[in-house]
């Protein structure tokens, strides 16, 4: 709709209905819309930034032409590098390795850490965990699925009838000792 609205204005009652907890006071896109900074969230998932950044300026050509575009939009990197890093760790993790579960550890209300177990849960079973003390018993873990709002205890989490390998990864600010404390955990469950 934004982009929409970019290229060829207009109806501003419904943009407004539709952004109405998202706009400043006093937005006014007939105006504001005219030139762009893009300045994300630094722990957005960079694909997505880039993605609608592109849009934006794609837009913006559409409505202005290549030539002026250079002078109305503007992206500024604002992304973590490490929060890119891990994403970037993540995904390569999951191409080349034949992982059969994903562990999360770091904060429920962590966007880089709720960003990395999106992109785990993609293609394999993940548990989200808080800290340590989440991963209960080699029959229980305690964790928040992708997009959910709270935890849950899930049952037979951890396949004990063969060997099993364990991806592990955490949020950029997940202190160190918490991932070393869930290797010691995981390692008893499995001996």
């Amino acid at each position: 709709m934004v982009c929409d609205y970019i290229r060829s204005g207009g109806d501003r009652a419904a943009f407004f209905a539709r952004f109405a907890n998202a706009a400043s006071p006093g937005f006014n896109p007939d105006d504001d819309l005219y030139r762009i900074g893009l300045a994300n969230q630094t722990t957005m998932l960079m694909t997505e930034s880039l993605e609608i950044g592109e849009m934006i300026r794609a837009a913006i050509i559409d409505r202005d032409g290549e030539a002026a575009a250079a002078s109305r939009y503007q992206a500024f990197d604002t992304i973590c590098s490490a929060t890119q890093d891990r994403q970037d760790a993540v995904v390569a993790l999951l191409r080349d390795t034949a992982i059969d579960l994903m562990i999360v550890i770091g904060g429920y209300n962590s966007s880089n850490t709720a960003n990395l177990a999106r992109i785990c849960a993609a293609s394999r079973p993940t548990y989200h965990i808080a800290d340590p003390d989440c991963l209960l018993s080699p029959q229980q873990i305690r964790h928040r699925p992708v997009g959910a709002k709270g935890e849950v205890t899930a049952d037979a989490w951890l396949p004990l009838d063969r060997p099993v390998a364990i991806g592990l990864t955490s949020g950029a600010s997940t202190p160190d000792n918490l991932v070393g404390a869930a290797i010691v955990r995981l390692e008893a469950f499995c001996s």
